[in-house]
């Protein structure tokens, strides 16, 4: 088998710079069969994981993507062996305070959206400071989705619309889809333009389920922890290759 590739540190020449999605979301699948495969404990998978979401945050810093959204832990995730779940709030502690000053030197602006307050208090600490942290950043808006689940997001947005009708505060005639975005965990991120699922499972899961209405939808089998640049090109030249109507008639040319 021939080598790969050298590493793909800037835009690949067949790329179009000018027609790259703005925001990239992935949903991030394989990694405990990636570890089961070679015979490894599946916290290994979850671990060879997150190393390649931080290699994906700097290639789509290196290529010009402006925001990256990444379901890391859903809702249903609870319901997995606890020693694994301990192991995935704790990889994410650790994860968080050993990549913080390099988010800092990369200008990397981090948001963690879902309901966060059920996660260990000691998370939600390091949560809240890298959010504080990285506030004022310019760079790659990069939203990771923790306890995130697209049908509870979009109860808790009518339950809080439905107080403010309650309150009078809110004629129901007012209430149109740039208010619901408002109220939603993602406001103020911008709907994503791709979304990618790795491991070949043709699911959404639960993800971004408002947000994602007229995304362009690519899934591969490459595992999760497998999904490097050139698989990411990959995708990204099968989004080139849309074409994007939004539910309209294209024009034909004259």
């Amino acid at each position: 088998m021939s080598a790969k590739p050298t590493l793909l540190a800037t835009l690949p020449t067949d790329l179009d710079p000018a027609r790259l999605p703005r925001h990239v979301a992935a949903i991030m699948d394989g990694n405990g069969r990636w570890a089961q495969r070679r015979g490894l404990p599946r916290l290994v998978g979850h671990q060879r994981g997150v190393d390649a979401l931080k290699a994906l945050v700097r290639c789509c810093d290196d290529w010009g993507i402006d925001a990256l959204t990444a379901y890391a832990f859903s809702t249903e995730n609870w319901g997995r062996p606890l020693e694994e779940v301990d192991f995935l709030m704790m990889l994410f502690e650790r994860v968080l305070r050993q990549q913080l000053k390099e988010m800092m030197e990369k200008n990397v602006k981090i948001r963690f959206v879902g309901n966060l307050s059920t996660l260990p208090a000691s998370l939600q600490r390091e949560i809240e400071s890298a959010m504080r942290q990285t506030e004022n950043n310019s760079g790659i808006q990069f939203t990771v989705a923790t306890n995130y689940g697209g049908r509870q997001e979009i109860v808790a947005a009518c339950q809080e619309i439905a107080k403010q009708v309650q309150r009078g505060e809110l004629q129901p005639e007012e209430i149109d889809t740039s208010l619901f975005e408002k109220h939603l965990y993602t406001a103020g991120v911008g709907d994503p333009d791709l979304l990618i699922r790795t491991s070949g499972e043709m699911r959404i899961s639960n993800f971004l389920l408002w947000q994602i209405a007229y995304a362009e939808l690519y899934v591969t089998d490459t595992l999760w922890p497998e999904f490097d640049r050139h698989a990411f090109r990959e995708a990204l030249l099968a989004y080139q290759r849309r074409d994007r109507r939004f539910g309209k008639v294209k024009t034909p040319s004259i």
